[in-house]
């Protein structure tokens, strides 16, 4: 929208609901909500491996567990929040149809592409 000058109204100090409105009119509103559900989580910022547990590992589990459903090569997993040898297999599988170094560890290349086939095998996007 630069080209119509909401980058000017921005630096005049409009706020994106005045800039929003000074183009749509008055009644235009934003919505907000409390929580938004489905949404991946942030990689941990170290690698999940063999002998990880959490929430993090949990999470990335029901990620690797839902991917599963649609590519069939991937071992479903039960996600308990341990990172034991099922689901090193199930990221060795994950990292050998995506392409990735197959290493059975979640680094930051390996859990943003999880990341991203489970929005794409969920329809999460579609919702927003």
């Amino acid at each position: 929208m630069t080209q119509w000058g909401s980058c000017q109204l921005g630096e005049d100090g409009y706020s994106a609901i005045q800039i929003l409105r000074h183009y749509y009119g008055p009644s235009i509103y934003i919505n907000t909500a409390e929580e938004i559900s489905g949404i991946p989580t942030s990689w941990p910022g170290y690698d999940l491996a063999l002998g990880s547990t959490g929430q993090k590992v949990q999470h990335v589990q029901e990620q690797l567990d839902a991917i599963a459903t649609v590519y069939t090569s991937i071992p479903n997993i039960s996600p308990d929040g341990i990172f034991g040898p099922a689901t090193e297999r199930a990221v060795m599988a994950f990292q050998s149809i995506f392409g990735l170094p197959q290493t059975g560890v979640i680094d930051f290349r390996t859990w943003f592409r999880i990341s991203h086939i489970y929005v794409a095998v969920t329809g999460i996007a579609e919702l927003a």
